[in-house]
Parts: C-alpha cells; sequence; structure tokens
C-alpha cells in the first residue's frame, strides 16, 4: 500500500463541491504526481497553516514536496479534490498503488 486514506469529509455548497482525504505513508511520490496531473479537476494540499496549495502546478509540488521531506519524514497531508472521477482516482492509487 503506497498511501491510505485516514479520514475524510464531505462538503456541498452552492457553487462547489469537495471531498478532503487525509492520507499518510506515500511512498512512490513520482507516481502520486502522475495520479494528480492526470485529474481533470483542482486538487490541493492544504499546509499546517491552512493555506491550499494546487497540486497539479509543478511549481507547488517542487515546493510542497521539500518542505515534507525537509525533516526526513512524509507527515499526514490533507489533500483536496472537487471532481467525482479524480476523487476515485486518488482513492484507487491510495488503496492499490
Amino acid at each position: 500500500m503506497l498511501c491510505k486514506v485516514v479520514g475524510s469529509s464531505y462538503n456541498e455548497g452552492e457553487e462547489r463541491s469537495e471531498k478532503k482525504m487525509k492520507v499518510q505513508n506515500i511512498s512512490n511520490i513520482e507516481k502520486f504526481f502522475e495520479v494528480v496531473d492526470s485529474c481533470q479537476g483542482k486538487v490541493e494540499l492544504v499546509t499546517g497553516e491552512g493555506d491550499r496549495l494546487n497540486l497539479k502546478s509543478k511549481l507547488s509540488q517542487y515546493v510542497s514536496m521539500a518542505n515534507i521531506f525537509s525533516n526526513g519524514e512524509i507527515p499526514e497531508l490533507e489533500i483536496i479534490a472537487y471532481e467525482k472521477e479524480d476523487i476515485d482516482k486518488l482513492v484507487s492509487f491510495m488503496i492499490n498503488g
């Protein structure tokens, strides 16, 4: 297993809906970003300060990974996706690798 969903929530608003996923144990970060890049909608990483980084941006990918690996471990990550197909892709990756 490359990572696992440890919690999720679903919020519906007037303009958009989102799925929050908390994941751990990402061992193949390259494959993770391939899945993120294949998503049609936005995929965001929520920082410890509550900011949202667009994970489809290469710059955000590099910055987020530099911060994650700076202390030698991958903490729990909160990821948000907005499209059902993207959520399904991400959950499938998390469960099946």
